[in-house]
């Protein structure tokens, strides 16, 4: 018998997002923040948790959460939706719009995961080359929309994992020009200088993403959240999963948002590192630094081969991201922004692997 003969062709035809987990000393390959939440925050949290019946379900709509998420980021409340990481409401939002042959437009090269499931999906991709210098080309982007009347445009901004940014009025005028939605992934949205909340209130077709995986220090709990107009939501709800937010995940993210002033104060850090880090990688030489908006940093090698030099990296302890399989970055790393003491290891190690090829 063959059980796989079920699974649609499409999907059995594609590769799963997958990231191999390897032990690292300094770990800069998934975007986490390096600063992890201080220990009383966490008897707080762990307080409150003790404090609950443990066998009892969550709430079913966590609606107390969703009131303090909208409070935070100046939205309404009935047009929240919170999820197990922001990548459980990309999904249920392709669920809700994408079926067979439905036009799915994305930029390349960007997270793959919406790319992925769209197909899963039975979507049609429709991709659409970044410019140049991996910026977003806003009218490359309006083009494409128009000619294949795409019903889901999705785009991360700032994009994971070049680092640029889709400026609000190009978001604004995509929103204008069809009632296709656009979606606005902004995970990193906290180390740029935009928010694309304020637009929610005059474009009905948008959506944003948000997540307290990146700036929220929250990644090992899983915590995102979807912000559009009310009557898309209660439609993208009808794919959400129930009881889908443990009530652990909810408690902690309630109490970060309590000290919100500590996670400002941490995002400015890393802010102050990360443009530390791009000036000290433009010294190194032998290295192409993509401008970035994010807590990563892209980088293209002139003349080393990014598998070597990933692999000779990891050999010293430091593990980065490997990117060189996307389309367009076959010469590329991506190095998350760590503390000083592991950005100060990186360049280190960096400096011991580049600098037999730049002595060639």
């Amino acid at each position: 018998m063959d059980a796989l003969r079920h699974v649609k062709p499409v999907v059995r035809g594609l590769r799963a997002y997958t990231l191999q987990a390897r032990p690292a000393t300094v770990k800069l390959d998934q975007n986490e923040n390096p600063f992890d939440l201080p220990e009383d925050f966490k008897r707080e949290v762990v307080a409150r948790a003790l404090a609950r019946d443990w066998a009892r379900y969550p709430e079913f709509d966590p609606t107390e959460l969703c009131a303090a998420l909208a409070r935070h980021w100046g939205w309404r409340a009935d047009g929240v939706l919170a999820g197990n990481g922001s990548n459980e409401l990309i999904e249920a939002l392709l669920v809700v719009t994408v079926g067979d042959g439905t036009p799915v437009l994305i930029p390349e090269p960007t997270f793959t995961l919406y790319g992925l499931l769209s197909q899963v999906l039975g979507g049609r991709l429709v991709r659409v080359p970044l410019g140049p210098g991996l910026e977003y080309d806003a009218d490359a982007l309006s083009r494409a929309r128009r000619e294949h009347e795409a019903p889901v445009t999705i785009v991360c901004s700032p994009n994971n994992p070049t680092g640029s940014v889709l400026a609000l009025d190009a978001v604004s005028r995509l929103c204008d020009e069809a009632d296709g939605l656009v979606v606005l992934d902004e995970a990193y949205h906290e180390f740029s200088s935009q928010d694309a909340v304020p637009l929610l209130a005059r474009h009905p077709n948008l959506v944003v993403l948000r997540t307290f995986s990146k700036a929220g220090a929250l990644a090992g709990l899983r915590l995102g959240a979807l912000l559009a107009s009310p009557e898309l939501v209660r439609e993208v709800n009808k794919a959400r999963l129930p009881y889908n937010v443990n009530f652990f995940s909810q408690t902690a993210a309630l109490c970060a948002l309590e000290r919100r002033s500590l996670l400002d104060e941490r995002v400015a850090r890393l802010v102050a590192l990360r443009e530390a880090l791009i000036a000290r990688l433009r010294e190194q030489g032998g290295l192409r630094v993509y401008p970035t908006a994010a807590n990563f940093v892209l980088v293209e090698l002139e003349a080393a081969e990014p598998k070597a030099v990933y692999e000779a990296l990891y050999a010293r302890g430091v593990l980065v991201r490997d990117v060189s399989s996307y389309p367009r970055l076959s010469r590329c790393l991506r190095f998350s922004v760590g503390s000083e003491e592991e950005n100060e290891a990186l360049l280190g190690a960096l400096r011991e692997v580049l600098a037999p090829v730049e002595a060639r």
